[in-house]
């Protein structure tokens, strides 16, 4: 790790490296870890862009542009490039067979609940929902409109699809309808809360 190092040996000495779910820790470090050093590329970026080009919009929304790319970076880093720093370290299985890929709905979450732990389906379910309600909260001021419910929907979509088809060829997760579903019922949760909190607002406004 190139930033978390110091707090992640802190954390492998102490009991709480003995817990059962332990790897899901150590995953979500190095996640962070990666984050970081693709979130300051973003920075530099962005504030180059910022300097050279005059399209300006409110410290909020700015503000929110920032949270967003620092969320996307994340969930891609802990969805699908868990095992590399750098793309060039990719290695890619294009002759997985389509019989990995789970197309029956809800074929797998049915599983889980029969499972040893409900962790498993709570986190598959609800973790999955969780993600990408920051989706649909952000994307609307992120892409400056008002009304954006079908193509929030849609983006959210295809951002599900794209995560479940690098985590298939890159071999990083299962690849599931069901985490699709899920993934886009967060994205729509996310641009409800959107929406109420805008009404909220536009009603003390006035």
């Amino acid at each position: 790790m190139l930033f978390l190092q110091p707090l992640y040996n802190i954390l492998t000495n102490s009991p709480a490296s003995r817990i059962n779910h332990f790897a899901l820790l150590k995953l979500i470090f190095y996640s962070l870890d990666k984050t970081i050093l693709y979130f300051l590329i973003f920075a530099f970026l962005r504030l180059c862009w910022l300097i050279f080009v005059r399209h300006r919009r409110s410290l909020f929304s700015e503000t929110c542009v920032w949270i967003f790319a620092f969320y996307l970076i994340l969930l891609m880093m802990l969805t699908t490039f868990r095992d590399t720093y750098f793309p060039w370290q990719w290695s890619l299985n294009l002759h997985r067979s389509f019989s990995d890929i789970n197309l029956v709905f809800l074929k797998e979450t049915w599983k889980l609940t029969r499972g040893a732990s409900l962790l498993d389906f709570f986190y598959n379910s609800l973790g999955n929902i969780i993600w990408f309600i920051p989706f649909g909260a952000l994307l609307p001021i992120v892409l400056q409109k008002k009304k954006c419910f079908a193509l929030t929907t849609l983006l959210g979509f295809l951002l599900s699809v794209t995560i479940e088809s690098f985590q298939f060829v890159l071999m990083t997760g299962v690849s599931d309808i069901d985490d699709v579903f899920f993934n886009v019922c967060g994205a729509i949760l996310g641009y409800g809360i959107y929406v109420l909190v805008k009404n909220f607002h536009h009603r003390i406004s006035n």
